[in-house]
């Protein structure tokens, strides 16, 4: 792994040079930050596509309806104080306050919670992929100990005692009993509705020049090639989707935290965790699994040095960066507004009020 990434960033600093030497030898060249290429991912960052929906779960109205409507009920958690919205807040960057989250009677997780947004783009959920859709892991917290503690059967003995709810589900999956695969349906049908597609950097590359400002077009530039940031936040999600050990500080309660390696057992993967877009980061601090760096000031300046160097199973891509301060600035101010959502499904989506759920 370590022989490719060394050829590719070789590659990227010859292309530099390159352009460079355009510009001393007086030879017409664009703005590093008008260029569309990124210098480490195979894919080139860039606008989101259309969500990807699964044939077997279709997006409506009305399940969409519903399965907002059950994100932001409290009832379906054991004690009646817990709700997907608890921990994936829509003004708090739809995550929370951390650094981890809590869940009923206080108790404070591990980890803290990543964001809903954009989720629908990744192969796999969870900080370590343990789930493979939305829809798996919409059942997940509502039976985990620390987060809704409930089962999945007293949830669904609960909402099939709400008169309102019955009718809400027999108008999306017809008639028939109420099911935990229904639930997670309707609250995966909304959660893909939540995309970030029109911040500043989506204005930018769709032609609008003066999208951003000189300080975020020149984080632009470090973010596509001396901030190395592309080796894993590529693509239209500003996110591989894959597994990585930075060498994070553990924070919460947790001692240790091995990360991917508690789902593949594969010693590669101890405390490797998923890549989270960068969409919309400046939303959610703190950041890390375990909310150990507070601003994102600190996660640059976490990049910059290589990582927790102490980490004996640190990824080779972490290497240290030499960004200079004014480097520094201008990616933080990238980071900051340029990739901060405008469009209001995402930046202004209200919790249900209490008057509009099923009675």
């Amino acid at each position: 792994m370590k022989k490719p990434s060394t050829l590719i960033v070789v590659a990227v600093l010859l292309a530099t040079q390159l352009f460079l030497a355009l510009e001393v030898q007086g030879q017409s060249a664009p703005p590093p930050a008008s260029i569309p290429v990124h210098s480490l991912g195979p894919v080139k960052i860039g606008p989101n596509p259309p969500v990807p929906v699964p044939p077997d779960n279709p997006q409506t109205t009305l399940k969409i309806a519903l399965g907002k409507m059950l994100y932001f009920d409290t009832r379906i958690s054991k004690d009646n104080t817990i709700s997907c919205a608890t921990c994936h807040h829509p003004q708090k960057g739809w995550s929370d306050e951390g650094p981890t989250s809590m869940g009923i009677h206080g108790q404070r997780g591990g980890r803290r919670a990543p964001p809903v947004s954009n989720a629908a783009y990744l192969p796999l959920q969870f900080w370590d992929g343990r789930a493979q859709t939305l829809e798996d892991q919409a059942k997940g917290p509502i039976q985990n100990p620390v987060e809704m503690g409930n089962t999945h059967e007293a949830m669904i003995e609960t909402l099939v005692g709400i008169e309102g709810y019955t009718g809400e589900f027999e108008q999306v999956f017809g008639p028939g009993p109420v099911t935990v695969d229904h639930v997670a349906q309707a609250i995966a049908a909304f959660e893909r509705t939540v995309v970030t597609t029109d911040s500043p950097f989506d204005r930018f590359v769709r032609g609008e020049e003066n999208a951003l400002t000189p300080a975020e077009k020149k984080g632009l530039e470090v973010f596509n090639g001396k901030g190395h940031c592309t080796a894993c936040h590529w693509g239209s999600n500003f996110s591989d989707g894959r597994f990585h050990n930075l060498g994070a500080r553990q924070t919460g309660p947790l001692a240790t935290d091995d990360g991917r390696f508690d789902v593949t057992k594969n010693p590669d993967d101890k405390r490797a965790f998923k890549t989270p877009t960068v969409r919309d980061a400046a939303l959610r601090p703190p950041y890390m699994h375990s909310g150990g760096e507070n601003t994102l000031r600190d996660v640059v300046a976490f990049y910059n040095k290589g990582g927790g160097k102490e980490d004996s199973n640190l990824d080779p891509l972490m290497v240290p960066l030499g960004l200079s301060g004014e480097e520094i600035d201008a990616l933080v101010a990238f980071l900051t507004r340029a990739m901060t959502s405008l469009n209001p499904e995402v930046a202004d989506v209200k919790p249900v009020p209490a008057s509009e759920f099923p009675k």
